[in-house]
């Protein structure tokens, strides 16, 4: 069996100890070197051609978004980031993910090495996914705002709910980012720990015309907003109060190993919504959300996935696609498109 080649790079000798000892652990992967600043890696790059690369956000030498932004540049490969749990790396570790870093791991607060141990099988999971991705440049800097569609309501019942994991950051900037101001309202529960919520909803919320919120337990669903279940908290679910529709936060354990789960908030828009849904699967590792979109459907929902080829990770909407529970796989650049169609509406680029 051919195994993973992983490179760690991380100015912390602990930590580059850590990851070796977590990734030499797994039976289909191998640490072929590690480095304790960009430019030490960069010669390792050269010397190993790894298959996945794991890099720290800060480091001596040369900062880890600047070694990034040149390496996905000059040769892109899959990188997995190392962050710790602050404000600040929070907001790096989303312009990582802009750069193209595929996906990122959080070092534990307190016991670096208890903490980091705890999430071998997510680090493994990680660092799998990130060998099946798809590497790309990062997206071309730019004062310019995005395209607008244009959107006319033929009903304000309407209302979109999108699950995302491994690679959803981006691939929800790129839906949300083309839709008017007057858009249906959506729901979205992207993978993500807690303490990065906050920074990618402002991210959002500058870049677009709907407003993005971290979603709030009891706060009324409407037109032209975007709700976020808050990472690492709890589940978000879609209820109602009378005539409205509401936010649900569940503080409940974990579903399908994640807490958001994108199943429970399918589940509850089947139960809730009926056919007044539309559920979207975008990139990510794993089967969340497959089952949830499954009731959504049979609950006459319209539904449809992120296709293979505009995929960071395929898992997710190859697995809805694989149930029947998704309708249609749609590039990621005609989803924005394909939810106002499916909302009962029409629009065009201005």
């Amino acid at each position: 069996m051919k195994k993973i080649r992983v490179l760690c790079v991380d100015d912390s000798a602990l930590v580059r100890g850590l990851m070796t000892e977590i990734i030499n652990g797994q039976p289909d992967m191998e640490v072929v070197a590690s480095a304790p600043d960009p430019l030490i890696a960069r010669e390792l790059i050269k010397l190993h051609n790894p298959d996945v690369l794991t890099l720290d956000v800060e480091m001596p030498r040369m900062d880890g978004l600047d070694f990034l932004e040149r390496l996905m540049r000059l040769r892109p490969m899959p990188v997995v980031m190392v962050s710790s749990l602050t404000e600040r790396n929070s907001e790096v570790t989303l312009r990582a993910l802009e750069l193209g870093a595929v996906d990122f791991v959080t070092k534990p607060k307190l016991g670096l090495r208890d903490g980091l141990l705890e999430y071998s099988e997510l680090i493994a999971d990680k660092i799998r996914a990130a060998a099946t991705s798809r590497p790309r440049q990062a997206r071309a800097a730019s004062n310019a705002p995005a395209a607008r569609l244009t959107h006319v309501f033929s009903t304000t019942e309407k209302l979109v709910l999108i699950g995302a994991s491994t690679g959803g950051t981006e691939a929800i900037r790129q839906v949300l980012e083309p839709l008017p101001a007057n858009s249906p309202a959506i729901m979205i529960t992207q993978h993500m720990p807690a303490g990065f919520t906050r920074s990618f909803v402002q991210r959002l919320d500058n870049l677009c015309a709907v407003e993005v919120h971290e979603a709030e337990d009891g706060q009324r669903v409407l037109p032209g907003h975007v709700y976020l279940a808050p990472g690492g908290v709890a589940h978000m679910k879609l209820a109602r109060s009378g005539a409205n529709y509401v936010v649900k936060l569940e503080y409940s354990d974990p579903v399908n190993r994640h807490r958001p789960s994108v199943d429970v908030l399918f589940h509850s828009a089947a139960q809730v919504a009926g056919k007044n849904a539309v559920g979207v699967i975008l990139t990510g590792m794993g089967k969340d959300g497959a089952l949830g979109m499954l009731a959504m459907k049979q609950a006459g929902a319209t539904t449809f996935a992120q296709d293979e080829a505009s995929c960071v990770v395929f898992g997710m909407p190859r697995e809805a696609l694989h149930i029947g529970a998704a309708d249609s796989a749609v590039p990621l650049s005609e989803i924005s498109q394909r939810i106002l169609s499916s909302a009962g509406s029409y629009g065009h680029r201005v």
